[in-house]
């Protein structure tokens, strides 16, 4: 498995970015942690920004708060949807995001299926999640 780590300062971006995917239906939802419920679990770029919002309006110091990760299994693997959900749950435990609202995107638009997690930086108490040696720890 390959991640790609990237910070942004533009959380609409990113999930506009992932949200086309599942308008072009070459990606869907496939899990979400924390963030505001839908009644039909379809979500609008702007519902899921509501869902950061609590955490990005408490610190306003942090300028890229916006985690956008990708994790690239080998082609060759056949990864599941429910392994893909355990995989992305596990992974922002252990890179300490785990309490952190998520929105996890699989995406069919290349040969790989992939997926995307998206989160912010900055906790529920207006503190920088730390990314000190945040790559090492993807590994």
């Amino acid at each position: 498995m390959i991640a790609k780590i990237g910070h942004s300062s533009n959380l609409f971006g990113v999930l506009s970015y992932n949200n086309l995917k599942i308008e072009q239906e070459k990606g869907e939802i496939l899990l979400t942690r924390n963030m505001v419920e839908t009644p039909n679990g379809k979500y609008s770029v702007s519902q899921l920004v509501k869902s950061f919002e609590p955490n990005l309006l408490v610190n306003h110091k942090t300028e890229k708060h916006t985690l956008h990760i990708s994790l690239n299994p080998d082609p060759k693997d056949q990864v599941s949807d429910e392994q893909f959900r355990q995989i992305a749950q596990q992974y922002m435990d252990d890179m300490g995001y785990g309490n952190q609202p998520f929105v996890v995107f699989k995406h069919t638009d290349i040969a790989r299926t992939h997926i995307h997690i998206v989160s912010v930086c900055v906790d529920e108490y207006g503190k920088k999640i730390s990314d000190k040696f945040e790559k090492i720890r993807s590994m």
